[in-house]
């Protein structure tokens, strides 16, 4: 059961939680395992931002596009108004916990326990690591997307209700991260969040060499150079104040 809440002072996304994690505690690590997450038939985008970016991108500053969209969740199609046809790939846009401070805290921003982070690779069968802030952990999720390019850039998905949001949650208290990171059907990936972008390239890169570390053994300087060959740098988001980029190392980047 969970309450509603107040849209007077809480107008951030609508969320399951918060969620209390039996024995989590601040410095533990909380893992998610996405075992299945299946939309509802419909959603709907449009095209948002701000004045300054449509004039930009050479539209006019009050141009509206709406799109309507039902979801063929059997065949992973969706279809809008207008018969755009796109292939299905739904994953949460938020999973984290509040940060260890007192107060109300905007739902908008990625943050190192995670948050709104908007990564289109988290799909159903991956598996997100993120560091616990609080005791109990506090876990929370919501923000469906049946779809989202990279950018998110007109600040919206195929925004949609979900059906099942089947998740499994483990603690674990031998690891040590900083910043989240997951393992996907395609690679793992290390997050960085920041309110510049290269900043945040750089937190992401660092978070690989991490992993790259830890994984094979490589030496610091190994790892770096390795990175520039294997290693995909993509823009997780751009518009939730907070920039996003995610770094990923494919899983068949090395040959047995």
């Amino acid at each position: 059961m969970f309450e509603t809440k107040g849209l007077k002072e809480n107008s951030g996304h609508a969320l399951c939680g918060p969620i209390e994690i039996n024995g989590a505690k601040p410095g533990m690590v909380l893992m998610i395992k996405m075992n299945e997450i299946r939309p509802a038939s419909w959603g709907w985008s449009f095209a948002g931002g701000t004045n300054t970016l449509k004039k930009r991108l050479g539209l006019e500053e009050k141009d509206t596009y709406h799109l309507n969209w039902e979801l063929d969740t059997k065949n992973m199609i969706g279809v809008s108004q207008y018969n755009h046809k796109v292939a299905l790939s739904p994953f949460m846009g938020t999973m984290g916990m509040p940060p260890n401070e007192r107060g109300i805290h905007s739902t908008i921003p990625p943050r190192f326990c995670g948050g709104n982070i908007d990564c289109k690779e988290l799909v159903e069968g991956s598996i997100l690591y993120l560091p616990i802030p609080v005791s109990g952990g506090l876990f929370s999720v919501g923000d469906g997307h049946a779809l989202q390019g990279d950018g998110e850039v007109s600040t919206q998905a195929i925004e949609c209700p979900m059906n099942v949001v089947d998740l499994t949650f483990t603690l674990i208290d031998d690891l040590n991260i900083s910043m989240p990171r997951a393992n996907t059907p395609t690679g793992w990936i290390t997050f960085g969040f920041h309110e510049d972008l290269d900043e945040a390239c750089l937190i992401a890169l660092e978070g690989m060499l991490d992993l790259m570390q830890e994984l094979y053994g490589f030496s610091r300087k190994e790892a770096y150079t390795l990175s520039s060959l294997i290693v995909n740098m993509r823009v997780t988001q751009i518009v939730n104040g907070t920039k996003g980029v995610h770094a990923i190392l494919p899983h068949d980047s090395f040959i047995n």
